[in-house]
């Protein structure tokens, strides 16, 4: 005679041994499933941390830059006080008294500019014509200068930390 169980607490070892697994398969997918979602919120962070750094380092060069030439209008509206010391200093004669006064202002003028950055272009007779810091004026045989150098300087010109501020005007000897 087959006896049944009729004991509702008793379950059938099989059919626990399958919920079992169910629920092992169902945690182990839920691990994986938030193991992946880890991976991803790491990444995702490694990728704002990079992108934050390069904005700091963007906003860093940007501040640096804006500081070397946060004098750029004022030492731009000091280059014609340059041509007119010169251009006084070549009229003045040589024994002239404000001479002295007008050479000392230029050179605690030039001292003062050179300190932010300010330097002069003044190319001399004979150089190469550098079209990044030169403007040929015109171009002219002159015996005894290499074709394509400078001949004469009409004007000085200026960087403000190797930016051009105005280039020198010069005159370029012709190529034959």
């Amino acid at each position: 005679m087959t006896q049944y169980n009729t004991d509702p607490n008793q379950t059938d070892p099989a059919a626990g041994d399958n919920a079992a697994g169910t629920e092992e398969a169902r945690l182990a997918e839920q691990v994986e499933q938030l193991s992946a979602e880890l991976e991803q919120l790491k990444a995702q962070t490694l990728l704002e941390r990079a992108d934050l750094e390069n904005q700091r380092k963007r906003l860093g060069r940007e501040v640096e830059t804006a500081r070397r030439f946060a004098n750029e209008r004022l030492l731009s509206g000091l280059v014609p006080v340059f041509d007119a010391l010169e251009a006084g200093l070549a009229s003045a004669p040589e024994n002239d008294p404000l001479r002295a006064g007008v050479e000392l202002t230029l050179r605690e003028l030039v001292k003062a500019t050179e300190a932010h950055g300010l330097t002069t272009v003044a190319p001399a007779a004979g150089e190469p014509f550098n079209p990044e810091h030169h403007q040929a004026m015109s171009i002219v045989d002159v015996p005894g200068v290499a074709p394509g150098a400078v001949a004469q300087v009409f004007q000085k010109g200026y960087l403000l930390n190797d930016r051009l501020l105005r280039p020198a005007m010069v005159v370029v000897a012709k190529a034959d």
